[in-house]
Parts: structure tokens; sequence; C-alpha cells
């Protein structure tokens, strides 16, 4: 049998501690990284998209086989307020609703409804639901819905929902979205 001196179990210990430390530094910043590129490719499905008023008639630049594919796998809903005006645009794919605010739209965080109706209480009931359905074995750990908001200080710049499921959901997240812009538009002006 092998024996070793306590001053190298201590450092055996010591490594063991470093490299699991390390390990716990490389998946945090492998986390950070994936939702940088979330960011990234949400932006340039925004940026893909151009005004009527930016158009010239000049032919579009052939697209790489990444931007189709992005294309074809992400349906573009626009979000509309009463006026009719475009406040925002819904990238629906199978796996996450990304919901991104036009440019000139400046929604707040702290804005009414916000947080009390469509975070609290139409994101919320769907987390209690997927909870419960997890607990029962209805659904796999993994699947619950999830959401992470993207900000520039307290302005939304992008809302990003991960396994919402169901069409069902999706439709309801982005209609209650469009009203609760809508509220906090009025709301901000008041």
């Amino acid at each position: 049998m092998d024996y070793h001196s306590e001053e190298e179990v201590r450092d055996i210990l010591e490594l063991r501690e470093w490299i699991s430390d390390e390990i716990d530094k490389r998946k945090k910043e492998m986390e950070r990284l994936t939702q940088n590129l979330r960011i990234l490719d949400s932006l340039v499905k925004q940026s893909s998209f151009s005004k009527a008023s930016h158009l010239t008639s000049s032919p579009p630049p052939a697209r790489t086989s990444n931007q189709q594919s992005m294309q074809e796998t992400a349906d573009v809903i626009p979000m509309k307020a009463p006026d009719n005006q475009v406040i925002a645009n819904a990238h629906v794919t199978p796996d996450e609703l990304v919901i991104i605010p036009s440019e000139d739209v400046s929604l707040d965080v702290e804005t009414q409804p916000f947080k009390s109706f469509f975070l609290g209480r139409i994101i919320g009931n769907m987390e209690n639901q997927d909870s419960s359905d997890v607990k029962s074995g209805k659904i796999p750990q993994g699947s619950a819905i999830s959401y992470m908001i993207n900000k520039d200080g307290n302005r939304i710049r992008e809302i990003l929902i991960k396994n919402y499921r169901q069409k069902e959901r999706a439709d309801e997240i982005i209609n209650t979205a469009t009203w609760s812009f809508s509220r906090m538009m009025e709301n901000s002006r008041k």
C-alpha cells in the first residue's frame, strides 16, 4: 500500500478543491457565453428584417446558410398596439420565444403592469403549473418554462422564454405581452 504524508494528502486535497473550483468557474463562464450567444442571435434576427423605408432597388445580398436556417426556423410575429403601431416582434421557434421591443419603443421593466401582470400572473402561473407537472412526473425537470429579461438599465431589450412547449402558451404569452406593453406605454406617458 502506498502511504502519503499528511502534507501530501493536504496538497492533494487542495489540488482537488482547486480543480473543482475551476470546473465551477468554467461552467458559469459557459452559461454566460451561451446567454450572450442567444442575445446576439436574437439581435441578428431583429436586424435581418428591413423596414420598407430602408429598402433600395439594389438586389439583396446572398444569404448564408446560417441566416437561411435561422429565418426558416423562427416565425416572426409583429406585436401591435391598438393604434396599429408595431411595438415589438416575437421570434418563435419550437424551443423558445424571444420578444424584442421595436427600437423606437422604450419599455421600462418597472412600469406596470409588466411585473404584476405579465411576469407575476401569466408567466408565474405557467411556472407554477410546470413545477407541479415536474413534481408529479408529467414533464421532465429540464422542460419547465423559464424566462430571462435582458435590459439596458431598466429598458427591456429582450425577453427570452424557453420551454413554452405548447402553441396555446406561445399565443397567450404574445397576446398578454402585447396588452402589457400597450398599457406600459400609456402609463409611461402619464
